[in-house]
């Protein structure tokens, strides 16, 4: 389980193309990775991924075809830099929203505003999940717990980013045309779906 609070960048040091899965090799921050164990979860962009080997301060994960399918970790190359969240522990503080590291789709950048006033991204996102984003809802983006400003169209939504974000997450580095994994707030797919439900 993740907060969506994220504890910092790590860098693709290598990827090993194995059958059926990449193995791929993280530089994270000193002390990152203190207490860490074969076995730990670790969210990458949101993903959650079980460390297979790691020291100091680099650790590896599998990652399997469908998960490479699904999320953005399929464009990954050495080099570029991921949002990273270590498991919750109980009795940790929840600052954003709960996560499970369960990757639903992708979304694209389509627009970046960046005034003095805020900054601003415009995503775009397959109509299937735009009944679960709603103005003021929760979603996870790269991992990131962030707040929904408002939809902008029936496929479209856009996130105003503090620069506290910005500063901790890879955000800053976005373009148009980026993709980015989304996992849609699970209390509000329960209440859509228990909704419909009863509609039928």
């Amino acid at each position: 389980m993740f907060t969506g609070i994220i504890q910092g960048q790590a860098t693709v040091d290598k990827i090993t193309v194995k059958p059926g899965l990449n193995t791929i090799h993280f530089t994270f921050p000193q002390g990152a990775l203190n207490n860490v164990q074969t076995g730990a979860s670790i969210a990458i962009n949101g993903t959650c991924l079980t460390v297979v080997d790691f020291d100091a301060n680099t650790a590896a994960f599998d990652v399997m075809t469908e998960s490479l399918r699904l999320t953005n970790l399929n464009e990954l190359a050495p080099g570029t830099k991921v949002n990273f969240e270590r498991a919750a522990k109980f009795g940790d503080e929840i600052g954003g929203h709960l996560l499970s590291g369960h990757i639903h789709t992708t979304a694209t950048v389509v627009e970046i505003i960046d005034s003095k006033e805020e900054f601003t991204v415009v995503f775009s996102i397959d109509e299937t999940w735009t009944q679960y984003i709603m103005p003021k809802g929760f979603i996870s983006i790269n991992g990131a717990s962030l707040t929904v400003g408002e939809t902008v169209s029936e496929n479209q939504f856009r996130v105003h980013l503090i620069p506290e974000t910005l500063r901790i997450t890879n955000f800053k580095a976005l373009t148009p045309g980026s993709r980015v994994n989304i996992e849609i707030d699970h209390q509000t797919q329960t209440i859509v779906n228990t909704v419909k439900r009863l509609k039928l």
